[in-house]
């Protein structure tokens, strides 16, 4: 049975840039690194929201034979409560649109957009009304 997620994987071929750019963004440090410092990572590790949900970095000399580099494929949104801000952010910071705010269904507050970071990767962010009342039954149940 699916649990709930884990790990999202981004690749990399400049694991510090992309540890850094991140950094900002995020505003936390990455909590696991291999091989530890001072060696070049081969990977980074941050934990980052209301779950401590896992976001990792992978060198790309380690990705799986013949995945490609060009931006496609499943895109994990993760919430955000100023979807506006956080793309203009990401935006100024160099990512590149891949979805412009996009608004879903018929009013139900369900918003993404995605972008394209520095490093190749699709990173998705949206407002989730369903991901706010979970969290909510969660402080008052």
């Amino acid at each position: 049975m699916f649990r709930g997620f884990a790990t999202i994987s981004f690749y990399a071929d400049d694991l510090a840039a992309a540890r850094d750019w991140y950094t900002e963004l995020l505003g936390v440090e990455p909590y696991y690194a291999y091989p530890a410092v001072p060696a070049p990572p081969a990977y980074l590790e941050f934990r980052i929201g209301d779950d401590a949900d896992e976001l990792g970095f992978i060198d790309r000399r380690y990705a799986p034979a013949g995945a490609g580099n060009a931006p496609g494929g499943a895109v994990m949104h993760w919430h955000v409560d100023d979807l506006a801000g956080t793309v203009e952010k990401l935006l100024a910071m160099g990512a590149t649109e891949y979805q412009p705010i996009t608004h879903h269904g018929d009013g139900s507050g369900f918003v993404t957009a995605s972008v394209v970071d520095p490093f190749g990767n699709v990173l998705g962010v949206m407002h989730n009304p369903h991901y706010l009342e979970v969290l909510a039954a969660r402080t008052t149940g």
